[in-house]
């Protein structure tokens, strides 16, 4: 054989192998087919993490949290069950105020037991402090309350009640079913403005409970407010207070002046210039512009502290959040002078 013919056939020989080794399948790539065929997030019989995602209960639009068509019925590890004033159906909202039920209690307590058990949620226990708002408020309005406790050992309930739609019984029959959701708690105390602490007097009246612990009570009208009975006879002021709005004005016949003493430890808190004039010249004696403060001193209180504020700013005062965090432990708003008893 020639050498040239020799040298054609190497080099066909070599071009062949060129072509073999880029167009065939390689080794590398076999191998990282193999391992990609094998992998176990890709096999229909392995559930991957995603799919465990979607079977958890995931929440509808937010809300605006029900603050006066709504009343709680139900609080649970950051979660409440709602009731609707007008139509009675229920939903579930959880801390931010969005969505995850709505239909009947039962649904939404099914929904509730799911959620609990899938994020294994545990249940509150230990001391509960219920914030409770005042007429035509939310609990939004306590929100500087909450953030006062925060580094205390309690947890708060933040309850929501249809205040300007239904009479002072409802009201608290709203925080009854409230209170017999913490079935967990040891301890119960609340904190309260203004109509809120007329909702705890006359819950008392239908449900003791040997779990109560403190009461702090902040410009609450005890004897009736005078601003509701000058103005109750008027239309608007029906149409936009509500059956309740009626019920604050005082007397020896009202709903107020029937209205229990509490029979564990509670302290008075009530806003004014310490004067005989007060904020407002419509109001008789010392006042916060809205409530005197005779009418806030309901006999049997432990301590009582007045300071220089309008009714709407007491729950912010930063003097009011100290007595508070102090009466909640001590069943007295200082340490610094002896307390003031209402007798």
């Amino acid at each position: 054989m020639s050498l040239m013919k020799i040298q054609r056939r190497t080099l066909l020989a070599g071009m062949a192998s060129v072509v073999a080794t880029c167009c065939g399948p390689s080794s590398g790539n076999v191998a990282a087919d193999e391992v990609s065929s094998s992998n176990p997030a890709d096999s229909p019989d392995m559930p991957t993490p995603e799919d465990s995602a979607e079977q958890i209960p995931q929440p509808g639009l937010p809300t605006l949290g029900g603050r006066q068509f709504w009343g709680d019925v139900t609080f649970r590890s950051g979660f409440r069950i709602q009731r609707n004033v007008f139509t009675g159906h229920f939903r579930l909202l959880d801390s931010t105020d969005r969505r995850f039920a709505s239909g009947t209690e039962a649904d939404c307590r099914s929904m509730l037991d799911t959620i609990c058990r899938m994020r294994q949620l545990p249940q509150d226990r230990g001391h509960a402090v219920i914030l409770i708002h005042g007429i035509g408020r939310s609990s939004k309005s306590l929100a500087a309350v909450a953030k006062a406790l925060a580094d205390q050992p309690v947890f708060c309930v933040h309850f929501d009640y249809p205040s300007t739609r239904v009479s002072l019984a409802d009201c608290a029959d709203y925080l009854r079913q409230v209170v017999q959701s913490l079935k967990a708690a040891d301890r119960i105390s609340f904190v309260v403005h203004s109509m809120g602490g007329l909702v705890v007097r006359r819950m008392l009246q239908d449900q003791p409970d040997p779990r109560f612990h403190r009461l702090i009570m902040m410009g609450t009208p005890n004897y009736g407010a005078e601003l509701a009975g000058m103005l109750k006879k008027f239309f608007l002021f029906r149409a936009i207070w509500g059956p309740a709005g009626q019920e604050l004005a005082g007397g020896a016949d009202s709903t107020v002046a029937s209205l229990p003493v509490p029979t564990f430890p509670f302290g008075v808190i009530a806003g004014g210039r310490g004067d005989d004039e007060g904020f407002n010249q419509l109001l008789p004696g010392d006042d916060d512009g809205t409530v005197t403060v005779a009418s806030t001193r309901l006999k049997g209180a432990a301590d009582f502290l007045r300071i220089p504020r309008l009714h709407s700013f007491l729950m912010s005062d930063q003097t009011a959040l100290e007595a508070t965090r102090c009466f909640l432990e001590h069943a007295r708003f200082a340490l610094d002078r002896q307390p003031a008893p209402i007798s």
